[in-house]
């Protein structure tokens, strides 16, 4: 297929935040730049680089001033994540190129995560939006547990609809439908994308979805069908909420831009770069990561062959 007629496909890469942020040993700042210089070498051009919020909450990211100064930008938009006016503004002062502002779809996983009731976090939104504007930085509204909550089960549709007007009224130039615990399905999926585009046809969306039940990947090709064209993923598969028991990890950049590009998809990204990312990325975590690809390599059995034989001599 020629390239011309390759749809593409965007990759906002989260392991940076959502993947590092529930790493139990402190990555050293270091450590984390050197995974971020090596997605930009790969490719990406827009990840959640980090997120602002109480070091006592999450002491991994207690770096996050300190790691926004030193990032290279090399044509990467640098979108952390912030779950209030303070978070947006430590963010911003941090030289943040976007905002991604977070709330959950239910009461009780936003009290677990930021501390706040939905209403309490609505309420802090438009300062939010104020400052960005004043900034001129724009805004992703991201939606925790759009397909299921880990305390309550089920989530109403219309809960993850009136968060996405509060954001798109707010001027968002995005808005993330997070499966943050695993719990969609394929027509779950299909049902939401659907209604979501009927009502709201002119806003850009991105999925962002865990791997907690296995079926990540079928929602991702789910997805494609109905015309999604952007996808959250993270280096090596890791991340997790820290407030979803037992949770597992987004889906793989690396064995998602290997499905994508077989399948005539085109995400702009290096798959061999990648590759070695992941496995530099599983050198410094010191932990088997649930990324395939970078077990088996790429397509072609001469490069696969190089991954395979390299990691068995590690073994």
């Amino acid at each position: 297929m020629e390239l011309k007629s390759r749809k593409k496909i965007h990759i906002r890469e989260v392991a940076p935040r959502d993947g590092f942020q529930s790493w139990p040993n402190f990555i050293p700042t270091d450590k984390k730049l050197e995974i971020i210089r090596l997605l930009l070498e790969a490719g990406i051009t827009e990840m959640e680089t980090t997120a602002f919020v109480s070091p006592n909450a999450i002491p991994q990211l207690r770096d996050a001033a300190d790691l926004m100064g030193l990032v290279p930008k090399d044509g990467c938009i640098h979108s952390p994540l912030v779950p209030n006016l303070k978070g947006a503004e430590l963010a911003l002062d941090s030289g943040a190129d976007k905002l991604v502002v977070v709330i959950s779809a239910t009461d009780a996983h936003n009290l677990a995560n930021v501390h706040r009731t939905v209403k309490e976090s609505l309420e802090d939104l438009q300062s939010i939006f104020r400052l960005a504007k004043e900034r001129g930085k724009p805004v992703i509204g991201a939606i925790a547990v759009a397909f299921g909550c880990p305390y309550q089960g089920d989530v109403p549709e219309d809960s993850v609809y009136r968060l996405a007007e509060a954001y798109i009224n707010g001027g968002a130039s995005c808005v993330i439908l997070a499966d943050t615990t695993g719990m969609a399905t394929p027509t779950r999926i299909l049902q939401l994308l659907g209604e979501f585009k009927n009502r709201f046809p002119q806003t850009p969306y991105s999925l962002h979805l865990h791997n907690n039940r296995g079926v990540a990947m079928a929602n991702l090709y789910a997805a494609l069908g109905v015309g999604a064209d952007m996808f959250d993923t993270a280096l090596g598969g890791i991340g997790g909420c820290p407030n979803v028991p037992v949770a597992a990890g987004n889906l793989p950049t690396e064995d998602v831009v290997f499905m994508l590009e077989d399948m005539g998809y085109d995400t702009g990204l290096d798959l061999i770069k990648l590759i070695g990312a992941a496995r530099d990325l599983e050198e410094i975590l010191g932990q088997t990561l649930p990324g395939q690809v970078m077990k088996s390599g790429p397509r072609d059995p001469r490069l696969a062959a190089k991954y395979v034989v390299a990691r068995n001599r590690e073994c």
